[in-house]
């Protein structure tokens, strides 16, 4: 399914200062056998799709970074403190429109499902489906939807769950395909194991 066409490229929040304690090791910094780390090659892909790009965490991929006000205290935290960079970023230009979020321990996620959710029209919000299980980490989320994320996570919330819009646009297996299965998480080493990805032995 072609996404139908968007005013511009949006923005692109990269999130890479999860605590990994499952993993045993900072996911961000794992790296692949061409040498580069999870992190550099997310930063790679929203690079291509999105501008202006932050890394949110702490600064391991490339990208200008900034920090939520408690690191690690979860992605809700983190889009916040992303979204307020991004509007510093800007100084006298619009506001973005939307912005993708991307978490960087997605390390099979295709650049074709990024476009994909780059093209949507401004103002969207957009989640892949994947098993039934919505994909909150590689999404699109509007302006509107980043603006009332600071008030959300004052409430006590740090999910990213309540951030979707009601009139998100869904995408499952059938707008999507087998772009579907490149949004595989790994969280710990077994997950790691199954994913079959050459690493480098550093």
């Amino acid at each position: 399914m072609s996404p139908p066409e968007g005013a511009g490229p949006p923005a692109g929040l990269l999130l890479t200062g999860g605590r990994s304690s499952r993993m045993g090791r900072d996911k961000a910094t794992i790296r692949l056998a061409d040498g580069r780390s999870f992190a550099e090659r997310a930063a790679t892909l929203l690079g291509a799709v999105a501008a202006p790009v932050l890394e949110v965490g702490p600064g391991v991929s490339g990208l200008p970074s900034v920090l939520e006000d408690v690191p690690g205290s979860g992605p809700l935290a983190a889009v916040v403190a992303g979204w307020r960079a991004l509007r510093r970023l800007g100084g006298s230009a619009p506001v973005p429109a939307a912005a993708l979020v991307l978490a960087c321990d997605l390390p099979l996620v295709a650049p074709e499902l990024l476009a994909c959710l780059a093209g949507w029209p401004d103002g969207a919000d957009v989640v892949p489906l994947v098993a039934g299980r919505a994909q909150l980490c590689c999404a699109r989320y509007g302006a509107a939807s980043f603006e009332r994320a600071g008030a959300l996570l004052a409430s006590g919330r740090r999910d990213l769950a309540a951030l979707v819009a009601p009139e998100v646009t869904w995408l499952g297996a059938d707008e999507i395909g087998e772009l579907a299965g490149t949004i595989t998480d790994a969280d710990t080493p077994e997950e790691l194991a199954a994913l079959g990805l050459a690493l480098s032995p550093g």
